[in-house]
């Protein structure tokens, strides 16, 4: 119910975020090692449906939330607006690993108006539309669809659905193994299949797109032009560093083992090893010969069970309300609750830290504003991460 949406004000964190703060290359990023702060949360919304993306046009200070039901709700200032930016939830199958999983805007959002979203229809399969805001700034014109992408989608789990424009200002979709499990359909290290990828197309040019002439298999009769990586199990969340110019990609495991992947984002065609591998580990009947040759290994993981079943992939810190922990890495686990961030340099991890922000209850995803602050979706609600002092 609309009535539920019980925002709190963000008078105490707002002031600093328009002082400053909106260059690209962001504040100083400390050295390793100095962590004198501690973290809290702070509400900013709640009674949302299922929440599971968060984002916001380049420079505007409103919060673009994607509910999994189907809608998607804008956060102005101290309040949720009642009306839905866009409501396509009778074109929305939810729920599960179901729904509408994704939100990006154009990097010319101001000049052109275009927005694009990743959801499953009503038959279950993938689809990525584009739609156009109105003369109302806070209403979409629905009039304006325009599909993007179709991809089938053979069992009804592991989806990915995260979509996002890169630094290099091409669109970027996860996509998931077609579900089931053990990967049956061997999508992962199939790349004549969009399935188990990560895609990079260029929607500027082409209808309903084109495919870079510096993707991996451009040009390709054999293997999908659209392919930029692959070897993935359930990319569900994946950002980009727009500072250090990496991608990190949260992939859900199969039941052992979770993983976050890093690399540069100019880095071609890599193989992140599913089914052959899940984390850093050979996987039974995955590859007899456990062949890792040509496989890019996350560059960390953890065990499934004990502490979690399914990672968050989250973003890098590049905000300016707290320096101290600026170029860290924030995931977290849909089970285990817990927040916890890295810092990721030349191939190696550093500081690893689980914060004390308590339990997060559900988190299914992490978000960004416009000037680099971070948000986590759990539950029905919005938290903004923010130092302990401003509780």
């Amino acid at each position: 119910m609309l009535s539920d949406h019980t925002p709190v004000a963000r008078a105490t964190w707002l002031p600093l975020l328009l002082i400053g703060v909106g260059c690209q290359d962001g504040p100083i990023e400390p050295p390793p090692g100095n962590l004198n702060t501690t973290l809290a949360l702070e509400s900013v919304a709640s009674g949302l449906s299922s929440p599971v993306d968060l984002t916001s046009p380049p420079g505007d200070m409103r919060l673009f939330v994607a509910e999994q039901t189907g809608a998607v709700r804008i956060i102005d200032g101290d309040q949720t607006l009642a009306t839905p930016f866009l409501d396509i939830s009778g074109d929305v199958t939810c729920c599960g690993e179901q729904g509408l999983l994704g939100i990006a805007f154009h990097p010319d959002y101001a000049g052109n108006g275009f927005f694009y979203v990743s959801y499953n229809d009503n038959d279950g399969d993938t689809q990525i539309d584009r739609f156009t805001v109105s003369a109302d700034p806070n209403v979409a014109d629905v009039a304006t669809r325009l599909n993007i992408l179709s991809v089938g989608q053979p069992f009804s789990n592991h989806n990915g659905g995260k979509i996002t424009f890169g630094p290099d200002e091409m669109f970027y979709v996860s996509l998931g193994d077609g579900g089931s499990g053990n990967d049956p359909l061997d999508s992962g290290q199939d790349t004549s299949t969009l399935l188990g990828s990560l895609l990079r197309i260029n929607v500027n040019e082409g209808i309903p797109y084109s495919i870079p002439n510096d993707n991996p298999f451009a040009g390709s009769n054999t293997e999908r032009g659209e392919i930029w990586a692959y070897g993935l199990r359930n990319p569900w969340r994946f950002s980009f560093d727009r500072v250090a110019g990496n991608i990190y990609i949260g992939d859900v495991g199969q039941g052992a083992f979770e993983e976050v992947n890093a690399a540069d984002d100019s880095e071609p065609g890599l193989n992140y090893g599913w089914k052959i591998m899940e984390g850093m580990h050979c996987r039974p009947g995955g590859d007899q010969n456990c062949n890792q040759t040509g496989l890019t290994l996350p560059v960390l993981e953890y065990e499934n069970g004990s502490q979690g079943c399914a990672v968050i992939g989250g973003h890098v810190y590049r905000g300016s309300v707290i320096p101290e922990i600026v170029g860290h890495y924030f995931y977290s686990d849909n089970c285990g609750g817990w927040l916890r961030s890295f810092r990721y340099d030349n191939g190696s991890v550093t500081d690893e830290t689980e914060w004390d922000v308590g339990q997060l209850g559900g988190p299914r995803s992490f978000g960004e504003d416009a000037n680099g602050e971070l948000y986590i979706l759990a539950g029905s609600s919005v938290l903004l991460i923010v130092p302990e002092s401003q509780q």
